[in-house]
């Protein structure tokens, strides 16, 4: 499956289904610098995100990542906190 990565300037996040999260039993692990829209999650790049992926290869599932990046703020910096 393949994943947006959205970066800015100064931070990035990977967009994942919030239900993946918790088939991967990680949803109660994410941190509040992460964002959320819909049924959609952006995990912050530091923690979050590495918390997903090491899941990921827990599960033994492949994953690509597409980068999307702007040189202003990102749009996930206006939606609600996970």
């Amino acid at each position: 499956m393949k994943y947006k990565f959205f970066q800015d300037p100064g931070h990035g996040w990977v967009e994942v289904p919030i239900a993946e999260l918790r088939r991967l039993k990680i949803d109660g692990d994410i941190s509040p610098y992460s964002y959320r829209n819909g049924h959609m999650a952006y995990l912050e790049e530091d923690c979050d995100a590495s918390a997903w992926i090491e899941a990921k290869r827990a599960a033994g599932e492949d994953y690509d990542i597409i980068d999307l990046h702007t040189n202003n703020d990102s749009i996930v910096r206006t939606f609600r906190g996970y």
